[in-house]
């Protein structure tokens, strides 16, 4: 029998406990990489479960206006795929919750999938997403990543026929990501009701974890999520926001994400 992955092992325990599990996204090197590694460090002394750590790319196809600018500023402060991972890496030791990566095909083919995998790994990212690989060049990069130590999670749309969701659902790795809205990421006031059927659809489909990402702006959409079932809730724009508001007015950005993510993880636990 093949040994859980950090993924599947932190949503083991979760699910014994019967809580949902916290996933904020940020962008690394926004608004610099000290300020990112700093705030990952808040976000797991504030009760995340795992995170999800941007890489900045030119054209981020996937994402809304405020994770745009985000990776624009990372861009602009001379962030870079090397440096991310360089900065990651030396946070072996203290950062002891999972970190996945999410990248575009692009930086990820210009390093080579190999290079790439084994880079991350070594790291200490635990696995990886990449929003803009079909499905069929998913399944070749799932190898490769599983082979290197990494959970290639795979995503699934509203708009995403059951036969393919099925396809995604069994070859999705360490969790499915579930996008609530059918568009880009970006702050909403409230989640489309028919996420909640998805949820189950998916949940049908085989034993993989169900996250949901794209639109939680807070404690109750992150509630919502979690009254419908589903294994975990990824919350970016909104946090991505908080900690842009707070660089403007020249706060202390990691505290200010520990803050908010302080109140998520307070409301999914009540």
């Amino acid at each position: 029998m093949t040994p859980s992955t950090p993924i599947q092992q932190r949503f083991e325990q979760l699910q014994s406990q019967g809580r949902c599990a916290l996933m904020p996204f940020l962008m690394a090197g926004d608004p610099d990489l000290a300020g990112t590694r700093a705030s990952l460090l808040a976000l797991q002394a504030a009760g995340a479960d795992l995170i999800e750590l941007g890489i900045p790319y030119s054209d981020p196809l996937a994402d809304g206006p405020v994770i745009q600018a985000a990776a624009s500023r990372a861009l602009g402060s001379g962030t870079t795929p090397g440096r991310v991972l360089e900065m990651l890496g030396g946070l072996r030791g203290e950062l002891t919750i999972p970190v996945i990566l999410f990248t575009y095909s692009n930086p990820l083919l210009n390093r080579g999938m190999e290079r790439f995998c084994s880079d991350a790994a070594a790291a200490g990212a635990a696995g990886l997403v990449v929003p803009d690989l079909p499905l069929e060049e998913a399944e070749k990069l799932s190898t490769i990543a599983t082979a290197a130590g990494l959970d290639l999670v795979l995503l699934v749309a509203p708009t995403t026929p059951a036969e393919r969701m099925g396809r995604i659902a069994a070859a999705s790795r360490g969790f499915t990501y579930l996008v609530s809205v059918t568009g880009v990421t970006g702050v909403r006031t409230t989640i489309e009701s028919r996420v909640a059927g998805l949820v189950q659809q998916l949940k049908g489909m085989g034993p993989t974890p169900v996250a949901v990402g794209f639109g939680i702006s807070g404690p109750e959409q992150a509630i919502q999520v979690r009254d419908w079932g589903a294994d975990g809730a990824i919350v970016g724009s909104a946090l991505v926001k908080v900690m842009a508001a707070a660089h403007q007015s020249g706060g202390d950005v990691a505290a200010a994400a520990g803050g908010f993510c302080g109140e998520l993880r307070s409301a999914l636990d009540r």
